[in-house]
């Protein structure tokens, strides 16, 4: 049985643990790496487009760094209960045409017992930037 820990129910040293677990990943950009902490069938809506399972995770995030080029992401533990981590997140990226973002959001993640994400709902907002306002280097 695949298991991804720490498992649930959270406590706040494990849900910090599982954030941190999830930032190192994405700053990776590896979608296949990033895939496994998620279920074979795992629901997402990030933003307008809603992915299911982990075959749409890869295609998801391998599209997503072809446009977000210099990604680097910090998240940061909001709360949590049993077997739920709410967090809070900016990270910041560069387009093919050189403008630079800082995003910024919440993610609501729903872990199955094995501690394996099953469910990722994610609110994001984007702001232009200046290269000189960049907070991560």
């Amino acid at each position: 049985m695949e298991q991804k820990h720490p498992l649930p129910p959270f406590t706040l040293e494990t849900a910090k643990e599982k954030i941190q677990m999830a930032e190192d990943a994405w700053n990776s950009q590896d979608p296949e790496k990033i895939s496994k902490a998620y279920t074979i069938n795992s629901e997402w809506r990030n933003r307008d487009t809603f992915v299911n399972g982990r075959e749409e995770i890869v295609r998801f995030l391998q599209k997503k760094w072809e446009k977000e080029l210099h990604y680097n992401l910090k998240k940061e533990y909001w709360a949590h209960t049993g077997n739920r981590i709410a967090v809070r997140f900016e990270y910041e990226y560069q387009t093919k045409d050189g403008r630079w973002f800082r995003a910024y959001g919440n993610e609501n993640w729903e872990f199955d017992e094995n501690g394996l994400m099953a469910k990722r709902y994610a609110s994001i907002n984007d702001l232009a930037i200046k290269e000189e306002d960049r907070k991560f280097k």
